[in-house]
């Protein structure tokens, strides 16, 4: 499928993002079509503020399917070239911190002066108003302000991060989102807006149950380790070659579970013969529940408890995800022709689209500055222009 025919091929974005939860944004509008200028500082060794190598893995799975420009922006000219893309572009993504876009003059209402059908999408690290507005904000500080480090982990172990950025890639996802429901708006008002989220505003949006069991019930939730904190029994369970998942909370499922597993004394075990008591014996139920998978390799049990209609999986490292025969059938792993680094994979979209979907490969992350002069040419600057430009480090 050509990039003209995707969802969002007639939009143009302009892409002032750096280290995940802005490019994560970008990357739902790229990988359906939009053409998405990044916008780069002259001479950047690195490849953003993460300290990733252009070349290496977490750069060219946030950044394909985009087209690079070099642009000083602290320059007069380097900042007019930005207002001439503005007065056409579509869509602006930022995740500077609150002040800098004021600081460089290309804030939203700066913008909406000579293109008042912008859609301005920013990302920061606690909102763009309030008193931690200024603060420097990253994934793991929004993890622990937020409320998920005090939930995530085993009983008394103290604080644990996640093992993802889920900060930055909520943000993201969730101003992607956004920015797609101002552009559906636009097509009504014909004016564009500004949108705007943070790491900590989705942070606690994706607590999710957990807040909802604060706010209306109010429990402050502590770790529970691999067991789900209502859903009981849900959790790791050992056999005898390994460890697998199973979620047999609810009555109905509690007594397949115990059917197929030939556990029939625990159904008739007055201790859990309802949620609340499967709840209040949780350890002594899940050691009985460990006593009968451990009889049997992980892949009985799998194979038995799906068959049942109970919840049952591996517990995968990342390389045996990749192999899962599911996973590959849902070509989560996307092909891209690198001009230096040859064929490699970047991780997919998890969005299905039956006329419009994903196309079969990706185009790779450009190099630093590589589409500068034709996105220049594209705004009238001619091959002497363009030299002069360079020559003044304004691109």
């Amino acid at each position: 499928m050509s990039n003209g025919s995707l969802p969002l091929a007639r939009f143009t974005v302009l892409d002032l993002c750096h280290a995940r939860a802005g490019p994560t944004a970008v990357r739902q509008l790229a990988d359906w079509g939009a053409n998405v200028i990044k916008i780069e500082q002259p001479g950047e060794s690195r490849g953003d503020v993460t300290g990733s190598r252009r070349d290496g893995f977490d750069f060219q799975n946030l950044h394909r399917n985009k087209r690079s420009l070099t642009l000083n922006l602290k320059t007069e000219e380097g900042k007019a070239i930005f207002f001439k893309l503005a007065e056409k572009a579509d869509v602006i993504v930022e995740n500077f911190r609150s002040e800098v876009k004021y600081r460089l003059g290309v804030d939203y209402e700066s913008v909406k002066k000579v293109n008042p059908r912008i859609v301005y999408g920013s990302i920061s690290g606690f909102g763009q108003t309030g008193p931690y507005a200024k603060r420097p904000g990253v994934d793991q500080i929004a993890q622990g302000m937020g409320g998920l480090m005090s939930i995530t982990g085993l009983p008394g172990q103290g604080p644990v991060r996640v093992g993802i950025p889920i900060d930055d890639l909520c943000a993201g996802l969730l101003l992607a989102q956004a920015m797609l429901m101002a552009l559906i708006e636009r097509e009504q008002s014909g004016i564009g807006q500004w949108v705007h989220t943070s790491l900590l505003e989705a942070q606690i949006f994706m607590l999710d149950f957990q807040a909802s069991r604060w706010l209306i019930s109010g429990e402050v939730a502590k770790q529970a380790g691999n067991d789900h904190p209502t859903g009981i029994p849900t959790g790791v369970f050992p056999t005898s070659d390994g460890q697998i998942n199973i979620a047999a909370s609810g009555d109905h499922m509690f007594r397949r579970f115990c059917e197929a597993a030939d556990a029939m004394a625990l159904l008739d075990d007055p201790d859990y013969a309802s949620g609340a008591q499967r709840s209040k014996n949780r350890k002594a139920l899940n050691e009985r529940i460990g006593e009968i998978t451990t009889r049997r390799p992980s892949g009985y049990w799998i194979e038995l408890m799906n068959e049942v209609g109970v919840p049952c999986g591996p517990i995968n490292t990342i390389d045996q995800t990749f192999a899962d025969p599911q996973v590959q059938h849902l070509e989560m792993a996307r092909p891209v022709d690198h001009p230096k680094l040859g064929p490699i994979k970047v991780v997919g979209q998890a969005i299905n689209m039956t006329r419009t979907p994903e196309p079969a490969k990706l185009r790779p992350t450009p190099e630093l500055g590589q589409h500068t002069e034709d996105v220049l040419h594209e705004l009238g600057y001619n091959d002497a222009a363009i030299a002069d430009l360079r020559a003044r480090e304004v691109v």
